[in-house]
């Protein structure tokens, strides 16, 4: 995507030899190592969610793709919206306000998956939807960008990451398939490397988390604004996804996911997006934000994750205390399918429209004669 570029300092391609901030050195420093280490961490990760994925279930998915047009529809329709309403409603500066757009137009990221795994949700239905989301991208953020931004006057080229989606979708995809792959081979196996991956995600996170926190020490105290946008911002993608979800009768399980899905984006993308359309000294101004976010994401998924096992915990226990006669019952009335139910209702009224004799009827259907009736008495 090309705004307006002056000849100044504003045009990356103008300060390319510009000496990086003390903060931003230290980030430089690190970014190829974490780079390379998370891309094997998530490539494993990936690898290991996949062994969840059935090819059924997600051919399913992909002919009927109502749940993942409803997490495109929240992708790119509600995170930009909603990011458009933080910068009306907080005033933010130019420079910021580009900053929160640019997160709300990226794709999902593969941090949703495993929250997705942890509240039992819809695998086949997140990992669709962050592939899905992740190719979308290619056309959608330049056109998010350029529709919410045509009103302001920049003086930047914002520059797409096409490169860095592109490596998003093979560390995706190839995993993912392998994973496929060796659930549909080996199903016993694969649900042991799930638990793995299981493990390892949540250690992943945990020395993210503290890598981002050591990152951002010094920058804690430079806008409370942003920081307050981070954790609000995801908090209300959650939100809205889960109620356009509901709103479009999904099931409680697709729901979670599209609501995990909507409100979890690709921070890597957001940062080299910006990195690639603004000087140092304009970078360091909003390099709290997206670390920040990527913080933020990971809390609250944290707590929604720990909300949903207290409720299924609660939900257990209640279920505990019930007698062996009311746990049958509700046993066999969940166990009924919407089909089964259909069918019986089809059944009885073609049996109450169907014209015959008046009489009474026996078990088989069949008229009872005078006979009987008068036996019966």
């Amino acid at each position: 995507m090309r705004a307006n570029c002056s000849s100044g300092s504003g045009c990356p391609a103008n300060s390319s030899e510009e000496e990086l901030p003390e903060g931003l050195k230290e980030y430089g420093n690190l970014e190829l190592v974490f780079t390379v280490v998370s891309a094997l961490m998530i490539g494993l990760l990936m690898f290991s969610l996949g062994c969840s994925v059935e090819v059924q279930k997600l051919w399913g998915h992909i002919r009927r793709p109502w749940g993942i047009a409803v997490g495109l529809l929240c992708q790119f329709g509600l995170m930009p919206l909603i990011a458009y309403l933080l910068i009306i409603s907080f005033s933010l500066k130019p420079l910021q306000a580009i900053a929160v757009l640019i997160m709300g137009c990226c794709p999902g990221g593969t941090v949703s998956n495993i929250f997705t795994f942890w509240v039992d949700g819809d695998m086949d239905l997140s990992i669709s939807m962050t592939t899905c989301s992740t190719v979308a991208a290619l056309g959608m953020m330049p056109l998010c960008l350029y529709l919410y931004t045509l009103s302001w006057n920049l003086e930047q080229n914002l520059t797409v990451p096409y490169q860095n989606i592109g490596i998003t979708l093979v560390c995706l995809i190839v995993p993912v398939a392998f994973g496929i792959y060796v659930n549909y081979r080996w199903p016993k196996q694969s649900k042991i490397i799930l638990k793995i991956g299981a493990i390892a995600g949540g250690l992943l996170f945990l020395v993210v988390a503290v890598a981002g926190m050591v990152l951002m020490k010094e920058f804690w105290n430079s806008d409370i604004i942003l920081l307050m946008i981070s954790f609000i911002f995801p908090l209300i993608g959650h939100v809205t996804g889960f109620l356009l979800a509901l709103l479009t009768h999904q099931s409680w399980q697709r729901c979670r996911t599209i609501s995990l899905e909507t409100g979890t984006q690709n921070v890597q993308m957001c940062f080299t997006m910006l990195q690639l359309s603004f000087t140092a000294e304009q970078l360091v101004q909003i390099f709290t934000f997206t670390l920040a976010y990527g913080l933020f994401q990971m809390l609250d998924g944290f707590l929604l994750v720990a909300a949903y096992k207290m409720y299924k915990r609660r939900l257990k226990s209640k279920h505990g205390n019930e007698k062996p006669g009311c746990q049958e019952a509700r046993h066999r009335k969940e166990s009924t399918s919407p089909k089964e139910t259909i069918a019986f209702l089809e059944v009885n009224e073609e049996a109450t429209l169907s014209p015959g004799p008046s009489g009474p009827m026996d078990l088989h259907g069949a008229p009872m004669p005078a006979g009987d009736i008068s036996r019966a008495k």
